[in-house]
């Protein structure tokens, strides 16, 4: 076999089964570290013996065992690995049908991590590098930090655990509630990341978000009333359903007023919008964030064309939105509704007005985009310049190389056509 052919295959396993691994890994020994270090073990041996001995059937089931031996050599080396095995003993379950209400070891480690003894950011950015193997960086650029900052986040999530002695187990029904803040974030991060990969060459990370919208279903089926899943995975089915459409056929993004509507997958989307329905009804008071975002989302999904879109509708949503969960983002997605609805300058008012993203390259890409269409090709190429500096994947990149490029254009053509006006004067 080329080694070419096993390091592919060792690269899918490792995005769809390395969560599944260190899972099952953690439930079994009970040690956070060891359980990635063991982890990251079976990924390297695969390297080393899948080229020689084949590809195995079930990769996922080749790399845990793998993994789990490496483990057990381990404690077994460790002058305490007795005392830590009898430990584990009493504080894991031997099996995972012994918790048959959550019927997935990557749904357990969710809400493990998910623990209230842990800050919020903590706990969901833990989640993701621990079960879906997302880097340092990739967490940083999610939550808008340093890398270095998150680092230090991530080793006191887990100096926690260590101190605080936080078992790995389910919890109590009573308990769900206090979890699921964070486990409905952590999915959400999952699905966006791969909806819209933050670094590398794929404009979408199809295993993410399938995660996303698996594990958003095992949520349902255990939480079937609680409006925020309701509102998620509604929110995850609307926007996944526009993905056959939002690239090009050479990887460009197309852009939410050029992609081809006939494309989305309607059928999916009208789950959505039923899902949508189920969450409203149940939130007759407060209104839940995630619902209300999947209440925006189902305006694009039900109109026919981005002009027939309900302007007032969205963004009437995003005032509702605002009023439980008034963020920087927030604010910038309503700036670009208002700049669809009322036109350019209203759109660059409110865009401009947004504190606190000057780091954050999408708000340099939403002012870009409204200079250029209020004529101000030069100040557009500086905002979609300043929007590169900040780092993309390679499509969008591509995107916004070519839209400053066009804007460039514009710039000296208006130049020309000034200085033949000045000469003729």
């Amino acid at each position: 076999m080329l080694a070419s052919e096993a390091r592919a295959a060792v690269d899918r396993a490792f995005r769809e089964e390395w969560g599944q691994v260190v899972a099952t890994l953690i439930r079994v020994t009970g040690d956070w570290d060891l359980a990635e270090e063991c982890a990251q073990d079976a990924f390297a041996k695969a390297l080393l013996t899948w080229p020689r001995d084949g590809i195995p059937r079930n990769p996922g089931a080749w790399l845990t065992t793998a993994a789990r031996n490496r483990a057990t050599d381990r404690l077994r080396r460790d002058a305490l690995g007795a005392a830590k095995v009898a430990e584990l003993a009493r504080l894991a379950p031997a099996e995972p049908d012994e918790d048959p209400e959550v019927p997935d070891d990557r749904l357990r480690l969710m809400f493990t991590c998910c623990h209230p003894a842990l800050a919020f950011e903590a706990r969901v950015a833990l989640t993701l590098r621990t079960l879906a193997g997302l880097s340092t960086a990739e967490i940083a650029r999610a939550f808008l930090v340093g890398e270095e900052t998150m680092a230090k986040r991530l080793t006191r999530a887990k100096q926690k655990i260590r101190q605080a002695r936080i078992p790995y187990r389910v919890p109590a029904d009573h308990e769900l509630p206090d979890r699921l803040a964070g486990v409905a974030a952590t999915v959400y991060l999952l699905f966006n990341e791969g909806y819209s990969a933050t670094g590398g060459d794929d404009p979408i990370r199809a295993d993410l978000v399938d995660e996303g919208m698996r594990l958003g279903r095992l949520l349902a089926g255990l939480l079937p009333d609680e409006p925020a899943v309701l509102g998620l995975l509604a929110l995850m089915l609307l926007q996944d359903a526009r993905r056959p459409a939002r690239f090009d056929d050479d990887g460009l993004p197309v852009l939410l007023a050029d992609q081809d509507r006939r494309r989305w997958r309607h059928d999916q989307a009208q789950e959505g919008v039923v899902l949508v329905g189920e969450g409203l009804r149940r939130t007759p008071g407060r209104p839940d964030p995630y619902v209300v975002q999947a209440a925006i989302a189902a305006c694009h999904a039900l109109a026919p064309s981005f002009a027939a879109t309900d302007w007032d509708a969205v963004v009437s949503w995003y005032d509702v939105l605002l009023t439980v969960q008034d963020t920087p983002v927030t604010r910038l997605n309503r700036a670009v509704a208002v700049g669809a609805r009322d036109g350019p300058g209203a759109g660059l008012a409110e865009v401009e007005a947004v504190d606190g993203l000057s780091g954050y390259p999408l708000w340099h890409a939403a002012r870009a985009e409204l200079l250029h269409r209020l004529g101000r090709a030069e100040e557009a190429v500086a905002a979609y310049r300043s929007a590169l500096a900040l780092g993309a994947n390679q499509a969008q990149r591509r995107h916004l190389e070519a839209r400053a490029a066009e804007a460039a254009r514009d710039a000296a053509v208006s130049s020309a056509g000034a200085e033949e006006l000045s000469s003729r004067g």
